[in-house]
């Protein structure tokens, strides 16, 4: 049987059949800029030869995160030129595929790998570190490693294309009560979350603990309740609307503080001024009065979950309780967060990084979405023409509330035609 170079969306070939080509959605140096622009559908060479440890992935839904709209703007890093200097994973490639979430179905398997077969159907995590890495030989966390990328991101071969390469390691079982769009909106989001809320002894999660959650409603957040929730702890979520308010209490959250009844955020005034300083202070304890008043009880949260960063970050700092900790993964408002270092040593509270997660912490998560514990809060899905779009409007801020999946090869809303 004479099989084709390629397949058009809605087309499948034949069970480990590799076309030639396939079609992507692309992004250029030269298109760098808004989203809408600078990701566009090409056909591209489907990536045929696999490593030993990897996996060729058949795309059925992608998930879409704020880092492939960072890939698109070319800033804070350009992925393509940092590719070719990378010595662990270089790629000469002169476009780059993102997408660090997927769901789809095994096609290839590289020549070392025993744990999948072509016709599984898998979920895939964003975490990439090479195999010949000598710290993995210490039982060094993956996260630590010199060789850690994250997938889609700071390698190619996202997501967003009819095939996926990826490593073994990073397939997990696709949850069977789940459609294939909601199974590729969860698994980045899902698993940070799950690191930042266990991965920090002795600050994990404890029944009863009180844990600020910023942007509750999103996809972190909404992810980060429900985590809170299974592990026995009382979550306060940071909202921006009655609706969005609404949607966190229904996923277990104790209550919600809105973000606009206040204005103090960013850096605060110098210390030296202490008119200024004590003016900006009486506002960060009326937050904390708040999320009081949000938990029903007078206790200040062992775990602050911060992502948002420069704007949220000296209020996190200070409202957080004595030998607690503010765990981070992200500066969407910002990179140049303050810190009043009185209230770090004075109150010996640890302000912790984190970078989504090791396969063991994305497994865990995912066991708890395959057992119908955790909802992935799916709240928009667009078809593989509409790729470029919606990364725009998730530049804009203007894409619902939740997580939001991309369809593929998934049957669906109208493909459009690369």
């Amino acid at each position: 049987m004479q099989h084709k170079d390629r397949y058009d969306l809605g087309e499948t070939p034949p069970l480990g059949h590799v076309p030639k080509y396939m079609q992507a959605q692309v992004i250029r140096r030269e298109r760098y800029g808004a989203p809408r622009t600078a990701i566009a559908p090409e056909w591209v060479p489907t990536p045929s030869v696999l490593k030993p440890d990897e996996v060729l992935v058949w795309v059925m839904a992608a998930g879409l995160n704020y880092n492939n709209v960072w890939a698109a703007l070319g800033a804070p890093v350009d992925v393509i030129r940092q590719r070719e200097r990378d010595t662990w994973f270089p790629d000469s490639s002169d476009f780059h595929i993102g997408g660090s979430d997927a769901s789809g179905v095994v096609w290839a398997v590289g020549s070392e790998v025993t744990a999948w077969a072509p016709g599984d159907q898998v979920v895939v995590h964003c975490g990439q570190w090479h195999p010949d890495d000598p710290a993995l030989e210490s039982n060094e966390d993956p996260c630590f490693l010199p060789s850690f990328r994250t997938w889609g991101y700071e390698t190619n071969w996202g997501g967003f294309a009819q095939f996926a390469k990826v490593q073994a390691h990073q397939c997990l079982p696709k949850p069977a009560h789940l459609t294939w769009e909601a199974a590729a909106s969860y698994t980045l989001v899902g698993a940070t979350a799950y690191r930042m809320l266990t991965g920090f002894a002795p600050h994990a999660v404890r029944p009863g603990d009180a844990v600020l959650v910023w942007g509750g409603a999103g996809g972190l957040g909404s992810m980060a309740i429900q985590i809170v929730r299974e592990l026995g702890g009382q979550s306060v979520a940071v909202v921006s609307s009655e609706s969005k308010a609404t949607a966190c209490m229904r996923l277990g959250a104790r209550g919600c503080i809105d973000r606009r009844q206040f204005n103090h955020w960013g850096a605060p005034p110098s210390w030296r001024d202490k008119v200024a300083y004590d003016a900006w202070l009486s506002n960060v304890r009326r937050f904390g009065a708040a999320f009081w008043e949000a938990l029903g009880e007078r206790r200040n949260p062992r775990i602050v979950f911060e992502h948002p960063g420069e704007d949220t970050i000296p209020t996190s700092m200070i409202v957080c309780d004595t030998a607690g900790m503010v765990v981070t993964c992200a500066g969407t408002s910002g990179f140049g967060a303050v810190v009043d270092l009185r209230y770090l040593w004075m109150r010996q509270k640890r302000l912790q990084g984190s970078h989504f997660a090791n396969d063991s912490q994305a497994q865990a998560f995912n066991d708890l979405v395959c057992a119908g514990r955790i909802d992935p809060c799916l709240s928009a899905t667009f078809g593989f023409a509409e790729i470029p779009t919606a990364h725009q409007l998730m530049l804009e801020n203007r894409l619902a509330h939740g997580n939001v999946a991309c369809l593929v090869n998934a049957p669906g809303r109208d493909r459009g035609v690369a």
